[in-house]
């Protein structure tokens, strides 16, 4: 199922990529084989290839639709777009992403805002396109909302990602810089939940009594609900990321809200339910 109902909030996954990712003991540090081998019967071959100990990892789009506006949560990897850290994205030329997005009805000049949970390549990727060989903004009439916190990080760093993904949208006065827990409107805010970066967020979707929440990279496998405190390699504040982490499922165990997370497999919906002594994702 890749279409959700928040209330009267209508929700899709695009989906640019579902694919053999890096190694779970690479992307998760703190796991041992044998920490892995725990969880493998339920992980595989869903979450985890059981050939190579390689992860399956999607990488998406969440399209929001209110009745006042439509919004695209975090972008993908893009095409002709630098990497470092996984080869396969580097320097993509895929139009796949943009044919699934015209196919739910939505082409770039109708979208109204872009939000992205963080600064990441895979989260910021489709934000900009190379146009005669300019980056210029892929959604031409939308306002990009950029955490203060997060924004100013990446531009510290001023790495090919934000020089490709960001500077051009903010030369093209698009960009808007907010605060971490910035509301939209009373249907749409975002939350700070930072670690895996320092202006990381969540968005928060809510109407008619019913909720949502896009999670973001808080966790990149399903393994993490059932071991919070197994960091990523990408978070740059693990203790931090870890708290965040398991404040968030405390949070929303046993809730009706909808998680909509960036990485688990498909169909990468659900709720947090406990479990032994931790907790597990129910999927819908």
């Amino acid at each position: 199922m890749d279409q959700f109902q928040v209330g009267d909030i209508h929700v899709q996954r695009i989906v640019e990529l579902e694919d053999l990712f890096i190694p779970i003991s690479d992307m998760l540090p703190d796991a041992a084989r044998e920490d892995i081998a725990r969880h493998r019967q339920w992980l595989e071959p869903w979450a985890l290839c059981p050939d190579t100990g390689r992860m399956v990892l999607p990488v998406q789009t969440y399209l929001v639709r209110t009745s006042r506006h439509t919004i695209l949560v975090d972008t993908c990897v893009g095409n002709c777009k630098s990497n470092t850290f996984f080869a396969p994205w580097h320097n993509r030329n895929d139009l796949t992403w943009m044919q699934r997005l015209a196919a739910a009805g939505v082409g770039p000049a109708d979208v109204d805002f872009v939000l992205c949970t963080h600064m990441h390549l895979d989260h910021t990727g489709w934000n900009t396109q190379l146009v005669d060989g300019r980056w210029v903004p892929t959604f031409p009439k939308a306002r990009y909302l950029f955490a203060r916190e997060e924004f100013e990080h990446r531009q510290g760093l001023a790495d090919s990602t934000f020089m490709e993904n960001v500077v051009p949208v903010m030369d093209a006065g698009q960009g808007v810089i907010v605060a971490m827990d910035h509301a939209l409107d009373d249907q749409v805010w975002l939350e700070p939940t930072p670690g895996h970066t320092p202006g990381h967020v969540t968005i928060h979707l809510a109407s008619n009594g019913q909720q949502a929440v896009l999670m973001g990279d808080l966790m990149h496998s399903p393994v993490q609900c059932a071991e919070p405190d197994w960091r990523a390699v990408s978070d740059g504040d693990p203790d931090l990321a870890r708290a965040t982490r398991r404040r968030f499922l405390d949070q929303h165990v046993d809730t009706d809200t909808l998680v909509m997370t960036a990485h688990f497999p498909s169909p990468s919906v659900g709720r947090v339910v406990p479990h032994a002594d931790a907790f597990r994702m129910k999927f819908v």
